[in-house]
């Protein structure tokens, strides 16, 4: 009997648990997974059924910006906001604040205690690249990205938008974006094309059609090549550069901070705490071992519809894909010196994060707002020193406030700026300089070429992406909400 009493009993508290069970979760809070529709967990980080990471989507998923509230007559006192797609970390915000702790640094990124920020605006004038703006409204961070859906789909029918040029330059984002976009596709196309077919080749719908064309080999475009090479996909990856130009062009042992990501066709990628030649390492092991084609020196110049394809013109060909995925970066296309020694790991177009460049030996190259902000910003990093090189006699294309930064930045001692002067040659560890005729060696670790280009919103814009401002939630103000 005692037996029986113990089953009723055992059974009665396995249906009350799972009663219970099924209580809490009818009464939490969840959202819809993107990628594959099950419930989610308010605040959870990751889809419980196909762990993809909910951050990848932050950005889509956030309030897209019409016009500025305190533009539309809003009453509030205006508080500084920080464009997180601008900002390079340089600190020059923070001791311009008259607001003890109002603006501070979060690892790389700039941040605003809006309860303690009184709207003073000396922040706004202390930024080099014009990255804090000042609104009313939730304290939040300000981005500029391509309008794209769930699925990393622009505006533009067949034209996706991945990685750091989609907004979110995380390694980890961008390989995780590019695998969703190219399983999208793969789905839209039917999955896969013939096994017998070679993947590489051209593509159905004619003989010279590719399924997908890659713009970018970075970690975004890489990703994105593997998983259509994983569906049997005809695909083409584009690189304007060398293989993987976007990591080349980082600075010299840059740790990229990442946590474990799964690489299609590779497995689970590490690379916390690892260089710049380091992850080189693992992109070009990656693609032996896979087979991947990259084809480089193709800079994409346009794409536009035609023939119900998409055609992609490149500086060296044209090619026809029924889809494009762009993983290109947000350097663009950034003018070259066209010098010897151009091609060194040593020079790059673009500052990412200035405080990587404490201590170095800097070249800043050109004469625009571009060139004289990265020189101000540089020179504001611990023991760096900073000469600004520009072949004009003068700084006319720089506004006021520049102009101002950059006589500051000479007094200080941490600027030289040379006139009349061109790039000659670049050197391991120092550049060459033409000076109205005078050759002058410079000792230099890092060259920054800032001379003009086409920016990659710019390209974006011409095929018809539309771009939007976006307001995401500081990281403390989505936590306290989940």
């Amino acid at each position: 009997m005692m037996w029986l009493t113990s089953l009723i009993f055992i059974v009665l508290t396995g249906l009350f648990m799972r009663w219970h069970v099924r209580r809490r979760s009818a009464d939490t809070p969840t959202t819809k997974c993107p990628r594959c529709s099950s419930a989610v967990p308010a605040g959870a980080a990751r889809c419980p059924r196909c762990q993809i990471p909910m951050q990848l989507y932050e950005v889509v998923k956030a309030k897209t910006v019409v016009e500025d509230a305190a533009s539309a007559g809003s009453s509030e006192r205006p508080h500084a906001v920080v464009r997180a797609d601008l900002c390079v970390g340089c600190g020059a915000c923070v001791p311009a604040c008259p607001e003890p702790g109002a603006i501070k640094m979060a690892g790389k990124l700039a941040t605003v205690e809006k309860s303690l920020c009184k709207g003073h605006g000396k922040c706004v004038e202390a930024c080099p690249v014009g990255g804090i703006v000042l609104a009313t409204g939730a304290s939040v961070h300000r981005v500029e990205v391509p309008l794209v859906d769930t699925d990393f789909e622009s505006n533009v029918g067949g034209v996706y938008v991945v990685g750091e040029l989609g907004g979110r330059g995380l390694i980890k984002n961008a390989i995780n974006e590019a695998k969703v976009a190219v399983e999208h596709i793969a789905g839209e196309l039917g999955g896969r094309t013939k096994s017998t077919e070679v993947a590489g080749g051209a593509g159905r719908g004619g003989n010279d059609v590719y399924d997908v064309i890659v713009v970018g080999s970075g970690p975004a475009g890489i990703s994105a090549g593997l998983e259509a090479l994983r569906h049997h996909l005809r695909y083409l990856v584009l690189e304007q550069g060398t293989l993987a130009d976007t990591i080349r062009k980082y600075p010299r042992a840059k740790f990229l901070l990442a946590e474990p990501v799964a690489v299609p066709l590779y497995g689970d990628l590490w690379v916390s705490d690892a260089t710049k030649e380091q992850l080189l390492q693992v992109w070009e092991s990656i693609i032996e071992r896979s087979g991947l084609e990259v084809r480089t020196g193709h800079r994409v110049t346009h794409v536009s519809r035609a023939d119900g394809v998409l055609r992609v013109e490149t500086s060296e060909a044209v090619f026809r894909a029924r889809r494009v995925v762009l993983a290109m970066g947000r350097r663009g296309n950034p003018r070259r010196l066209g010098v010897p020694g151009e091609e060194l790991g040593k020079v790059i177009y673009d500052v990412a994060d200035m405080d990587s460049f404490a201590g170095q030996r800097m070249m800043v190259v050109g004469g625009g707002d571009s060139a004289a902000e990265s020189a101000v910003g540089l020179s504001r990093q611990p023991g760096t020193t900073v000469v600004l090189s520009y072949r004009g006699e003068t700084f006319a294309r720089v506004k006021e406030r520049n102009r101002a930064k950059l006589d500051d930045a000479v007094k200080r001692g941490t600027l030289r700026i040379v006139l009349n002067s061109e790039v000659r040659e670049i050197r391991e560890g120092e550049v060459t300089l033409d000076v109205m005729g005078r050759r002058e060696v410079v000792p230099n670790d890092v060259v920054v070429v800032r001379i003009g280009g086409e920016p990659p919103y710019t390209f974006l814009e011409k095929i018809g992406v539309h771009i939007v401002k976006k307001d995401i939630p500081l990281q403390e103000e989505a936590h306290a909400g989940a």
